[in-house]
């Protein structure tokens, strides 16, 4: 079982998102663990930049991959396995990109210069919200500010950044999972995280209410409900004694 206050929670953002993703949930988080942050800052594919993060991935952790990070959450556990007591996928996808939003993301680095960089547009962060909040400025900002924040260079190169499928490996994939979905996500269906349900063994799918794709900002507290319930709930066999058994089996 996760023991309260002891276990690493490593979070991994999404698309053009920092540490403030997951501001409103760090304490909430906290009770779980201390919280360390995914270095995301090397690499040009999802499995170079998992290999990058999982360099200095805390033993045992609790991994968290939102959006963008769910995929590469998911290569991290691929690599580094004995470090990963538990997993949680939210608002991601097994789906390979479709040609049409490889054009539409190629497209998006091609009609912004290092000059004009804002940001994310308006446009395209209203349509990863819920309707309620589409026209709430602070939190609009509050995205622009991070995708300011990492920079022109970053937007590039997250923009061009391939997201193969990994559909028929995720039965890989054996540590305890949680995937949560949301009622109102346009970027990622409900389809979408069945699949992910039904192709990790033993996963758990939670919906959240009443939010869009951003659900760390949308709705940081049920979210965070959701996953500190979920995590104090499952049954994790103590990793000191897995290595223990590990060691005698070779010796």
């Amino acid at each position: 079982m996760i023991v309260n206050g002891c276990t690493p929670v490593l979070l991994v953002p999404g698309f053009m998102t920092d540490g403030d993703l997951w501001r409103d949930m760090a304490d909430d988080l906290a009770a779980i663990g201390p919280i360390v942050y995914a270095d995301l800052g090397d690499g040009d594919t999802i499995e170079a930049m998992a290999r990058h993060a999982a360099s200095s991935c805390p033993s045992p952790c609790v991994l968290v991959g939102f959006s963008m990070g769910g995929y590469i959450a998911r290569e991290m556990v691929r690599l580094v396995p004995d470090k990963v007591a538990a997993l949680v996928l939210i608002a991601t996808s097994a789906r390979a990109d479709t040609p049409q939003q490889t054009q539409r993301k190629a497209n998006a680095s091609r009609t912004v210069s290092a000059s004009s960089y804002r940001g994310l547009s308006t446009p395209a962060i209203k349509a990863s919200l819920a309707s309620r909040h589409a026209n709430d400025q602070p939190l609009i900002a509050r995205v622009q500010a991070m995708g300011l924040r990492l920079g022109y260079d970053e937007f590039i190169r997250q923009s061009t950044l391939a997201r193969p499928g990994d559909l028929d490996r995720l039965g890989d994939i054996h540590c305890p999972t949680l995937v949560i979905a949301t009622t109102e996500d346009q970027l990622r269906t409900l389809d979408e995280a069945k699949e992910l349900r039904d192709g990790i063994p033993g996963s758990t799918l939670q919906v959240i209410e009443n939010s869009g794709h951003m659900v760390p900002l949308e709705q940081p507290g049920p979210l965070a409900a959701s996953m500190t319930s979920w995590l104090r709930g499952i049954d994790i066999p103590d990793q000191r004694i897995i290595q223990s058994i590990k060691h005698t089996v070779t010796m």
